[in-house]
C-alpha cells in the first residue's frame, strides 16, 4: 500500500519537508520513495505541490497522512470521501492564572487628593494677611 508523507530534510532547528508518496512499510528516511510530490516550508508557510500527481496517487488509493492531507486540502486538492481528517483537539491551557492576557486588569485607582502646588500655598497666607489688615484698619479708625 501506499501512502503519502511528509519526509524531512534540511539542516538542524531549521525543518523542511518533502511531500512524497512512499511503500507504508518503508520509514520516510530510507529514501526509497516511489514519487516526490512536492515541498514544504513550515517557517514560510509555503507549499509547492504537483497537484495533478497528487490527485492520480490519491484516486489510485494512495493513504495520505494527517499532515499530508491537510496541506493537500489547504493547497485545493479535493481528497476522496474515504480520508478522513481529524478534528482539531481542544487544548487545555496550564496555569493559565499565570498567563499576562489572563489576569483581570487592575482596577482604576481613584486619584487623592494631593498637597497644593507652591503657587497655591503662597496665595494662601495672602488672603490671610488680608483680613488681618481689615481688621487694623477698622480699630484705628474709631481711635481718631
Amino acid at each position: 500500500m501506499l501512502a503519502i508523507r511528509m519526509q524531512r530534510t534540511g539542516r538542524k532547528g531549521h525543518a523542511m519537508f518533502r511531500v512524497v508518496v512512499q511503500d507504508s512499510r518503508r520509514t520516510p528516511t530510507s529514501g526509497k520513495v516511489v514519487a516526490q510530490l512536492g515541498s514544504y516550508d513550515p517557517h514560510a508557510k509555503t507549499l509547492i505541490l504537483d497537484k495533478e500527481k497528487a490527485t492520480h496517487f490519491l484516486q489510485h488509493g494512495a493513504q495520505p497522512s494527517d499532515r499530508a492531507a491537510r496541506l493537500m486540502q489547504a493547497d485545493g486538492i479535493e481528497l476522496p470521501s474515504w480520508v478522513k481528517l481529524i478534528a482539531d483537539k481542544e487544548r487545555a491551557v496550564r496555569n493559565a492564572e499565570k498567563r499576562r492576557a489572563t489576569t483581570p486588569k487592575p482596577a482604576e485607582v481613584a486619584e487623592v487628593p494631593q498637597a497644593a502646588p507652591a503657587a497655591e500655598v503662597e496665595a494662601a497666607p495672602a488672603e490671610v494677611e488680608a483680613p488681618a489688615e481689615a481688621a487694623v484698619e477698622v480699630d484705628e479708625a474709631p481711635a481718631e
